[in-house]
């Protein structure tokens, strides 16, 4: 069997490498984070859990999830409703329909040591209209209002407007991710995005714990970037999102 690959950066094939040992949190970073850092905002159906939807739009299904698991993650989402997997592989009973497949990779820091910026701001809940236009700008991947609680956002500003950001948001045990990471397409080429990018992890590092981050496996500008800033490919993944079916389809549903 051939190993899994993502489109480098060159435009080639790179394999998956193994995982490292510690490391295994990473296989369902939204499942070790709801049961661990962020506890406190975890709605939970049973064995099933997600983010309120107005922090994130993920949720984890068991690792073994049967009959029962995916009525909860029903009866969370509610008829019709999407429910966004970035774990392990899940196949959903008959009726479940899957809405949105987008191949990604992860990423891990271990050597990235980060670097504070005196020019990088922090940002806060006052600053969420200017970072929800900045990401319907830049769609650099889910932020929604109240993501910002997750903490750990900075920006860099020009004439007084927000023109790049990047925060924290999954906290696995031992680890934290680096997300949103946007600049206006008019500052692009200046850096920003790396400077954010360091400033962010050298916060992470503090802490204790060490950086890591996703990307979707076509975004190979954002890749190349990571990975002259010193972080490695840890696996390929996905961002899979699946819809609950009538509520008669709905197996082992009430």
């Amino acid at each position: 069997m051939t190993a899994p690959a993502f489109p480098a950066a060159s435009g080639g094939r790179l394999p998956c490498p193994a995982a490292d040992a510690g490391s295994e949190v990473l296989d369902d970073p939204v499942r070790a984070s709801l049961l661990g850092a962020h506890a406190h905002l975890a709605e939970r159906r049973g064995r099933v859990l997600r983010y309120p939807l107005d922090v994130s739009p993920f949720a984890s299904m068991p690792p073994d999830p049967g009959p029962a698991d995916w009525a909860d993650a029903a009866a969370l989402a509610g008829e019709g409703g999407d429910v966004l997997l970035t774990g392990p592989a899940a196949v959903p009973p008959p009726g479940w329909r899957e809405v949105g497949n987008i191949p990604g990779v992860q990423l891990t820091g271990e050597h990235v040591a980060g670097a504070h910026d005196a020019a990088v701001v922090r940002l806060g809940p006052a600053d969420v209209p200017e970072m929800l236009d900045l990401v319907a700008r830049t769609r650099p991947g889910p932020f929604l209002p109240r993501t910002v609680e997750l903490g750990g956002y900075l920006g860099i500003r020009r004439g007084g407007a927000l023109v790049a950001m990047a925060g924290q948001r999954l906290r696995p045990p031992g680890w934290t991710e680096i997300s949103a990471v946007c600049t206006d397409p008019a500052h692009r080429g200046r850096g920003l995005a790396t400077r954010l990018v360091l400033a962010v992890a050298a916060g992470i590092r503090e802490r204790g714990e060490t950086p890591f981050l996703h990307a979707a496996a076509t975004n190979t500008h954002a890749i190349a970037l990571y990975e002259r800033l010193g972080f490695r490919l840890r696996r390929v993944t996905g961002f899979r999102t699946v819809r609950v079916p009538a509520r008669d389809l709905v197996v082992g549903g009430p």
